[in-house]
């Protein structure tokens, strides 16, 4: 099974990005393989739609499962028209999150968890 998670960094030792649409990185994994892909978010700097590309992106890449920290809900309807498996509130590194989803810690959620535009920076001070 291919799963993807949403990573600040391109390996397993980088930390869970807490934005679904707007990480820097997608690691890719077949959990049946264990082939690692990192896949640099290119929409992450986008204006808008970007929850929708990138559940698009994931949907195009055979991935069943997305872990994130959060994930808003164009992006989750995204996801769920997709057939893709949604689990939010993941944090730590890739790989801590990857063993605790091989070892059944994780359940998919139904529904976002976050508003629209969530991810985006609306303060000149952030």
């Amino acid at each position: 099974m291919k799963i993807a998670i949403t990573s600040n960094g391109p390996d397993l030792k980088s930390q869970v990005d807490p934005r679904f649409g707007r990480c820097a990185y997608f690691i890719l994994i077949d959990t049946d393989s264990d082939k690692i892909e990192a896949l640099e978010n290119s929409g992450a700097q986008g204006m808008g739609g970007v929850g929708i590309q990138s559940g698009q992106i994931m949907a195009n890449r055979g991935v069943k499962v997305v872990l994130t920290g959060n994930c808003g809900p164009n992006a989750f309807q995204t996801l769920q028209a997709a057939g893709i498996e949604v689990i939010t509130g993941i944090t730590g590194t890739v790989q801590e999150a990857l063993d605790k989803f091989k070892s059944g810690a994780f359940q998919p959620v139904s529904h976002p968890n976050v508003s629209s535009h969530s991810g985006i920076k609306n303060n000149k001070y952030d």
